[in-house]
């Protein structure tokens, strides 16, 4: 029986850029839609949805952060944004709204396909290496039966990058992982060293799950090695 293609959704005003992509991402066994702009790529998702967005985030007029806020609005489909050379706080915010991924320009198109088949690999391996039903750590309740975050009452909307990051410490809650171990489990092997990497998705797990995520109660850091999830003392 014939294997449906994954489909992939690239979003670019850079009409080169957007062919070289194209080609690669063809070559590499995907099918491909592409729109120049935001409202194109909107109106491309609700015609024909992908199981991958290629989003760059400097376009003129509604640009990438504004598209992935939109997305999220009405989809959970996996985004990797394009971002500009240096500019870490791009990262930080585009993951902050929503992004699963990001890849800095200027970018090898090989690298591109390496990310896109570990980001289907991780949508599609999420839930089946549950070995509990839940946890409660303080305020915060984690459902790994349905995917479910809360603290203090309220559903916390995480991307699904996020949610298989704070699963794989909460079920291993007080252990320390070592940062290798975590992009390995995560990502993929192809991400044990990119420390800098998983520090960027742990500060935008901070800021949706801690009161104070300048002085974390939930995810803790051991400088050099890596991260623990803790159960806050109960006492009081």
């Amino acid at each position: 029986m014939m294997q449906t293609k994954a489909s992939i959704l690239v979003v670019d005003d850079d009409p080169r850029l957007l062919r070289l992509v194209r080609v690669n991402l063809e070559r590499a066994g995907f099918q491909v839609n592409t729109a120049t702009n935001g409202p194109a790529a909107l109106d491309q998702l609700d015609l024909e949805p992908p199981d991958v967005v290629v989003l760059d985030i400097t376009m003129p007029g509604m640009d990438g952060f504004a598209v992935t806020q939109r997305i999220r609005e009405i989809s959970g489909v996996p985004i990797i944004m394009l971002t500009a050379m240096g500019e870490q706080s791009q990262k930080v915010r585009g993951l902050e709204m929503g992004a699963d991924d990001y890849l800095t320009k200027p970018f090898d198109p090989d690298e591109l396909v390496a990310r896109v088949r570990a980001l289907l690999r991780r949508s599609k391996s999420s839930g089946t290496e549950d070995v509990q039903h839940s946890i409660k750590a303080g305020q915060l309740e984690i459902d790994f039966v349905r995917h479910k975050v809360v603290r203090d009452g309220q559903q916390i909307k995480l991307t699904p990058t996020e949610y298989k990051l704070l699963q794989h410490l909460a079920q291993q809650a007080g252990k320390l992982i070592p940062h290798a171990d975590l992009l390995s489990k995560v990502w993929g092997p192809e991400y044990r060293d990119e420390t800098g990497y998983l520090w960027v998705y742990i500060r935008s797990l901070r800021q949706k799950l801690e009161e104070d995520p300048s002085n974390p109660q939930y995810i803790i850091s051991e400088p050099g090695f890596g991260y623990r999830f803790q159960v806050p003392s109960q006492e009081g």
